[in-house]
């Protein structure tokens, strides 16, 4: 049974394992969704999704267009958190600000670019890689875990585990095109 969860909004959090019901809290807590709303944000990630590790971050996409604009809000609201770090760079072959800084519970990272939010890798590797969790069940949620625990990365993980060939983050967009 596919279970169809709406990512755009974080309630499913709530209701979610106790990571993700800390992940939820502090969200909520320190207003990031409500103060990146103008940026579309959706968090992302393993999370969401249930196939974190206890290390596994807080990923929070937006769309910018104007970088120098989104740093200058999220230098406001969040250069006092711990360990707070704002960088921009180029990510196949295009502009991308990141964020990164510390709540209670997690290490957050923000990721910015000129892309929709619903189009960007990030949220198509999670939607592809829930809907593949949904379709195989427990025990391969279970080995993605133990791959990722080992030291791989999700997308590798998946990969691995399902017999693709090549560059696991293409592939991984791949099925979710079928």
């Amino acid at each position: 049974m596919y279970l169809k969860i709406n990512f755009d909004n974080i309630d499913y959090l709530k209701l979610g394992n106790e990571r993700q019901q800390k992940a939820y809290t502090d969200i909520i807590q320190h207003k990031i969704l409500e103060i990146l709303k103008p940026y579309h944000p959706i968090v992302t990630g393993t999370i969401p999704i249930e196939i974190d590790l206890p290390e596994s971050d807080i990923d929070i996409i937006c769309k910018c267009k104007d970088h120098n604009e989104f740093k200058s809000v999220v230098t406001h609201h969040f250069s006092k958190m711990q360990g707070f770090h704002l960088y921009t760079r180029k990510q196949n072959d295009k502009k991308v600000t990141i964020a990164e800084f510390r709540t209670e519970n997690f290490l957050i990272e923000l990721f910015a670019q000129n892309i929709p939010t619903k189009q960007q890798n990030a949220y198509l590797h999670m939607i592809t890689e829930h809907a593949i969790l949904q379709e195989k069940g427990n025990s391969f949620q279970q080995e993605i875990i133990k791959l990722k625990a080992s030291g791989l990365k999700t997308e590798p993980a998946f990969a691995k585990l399902l017999g693709l060939k090549g560059d696991p983050y293409e592939e991984i967009l791949k099925l979710q095109r079928k």
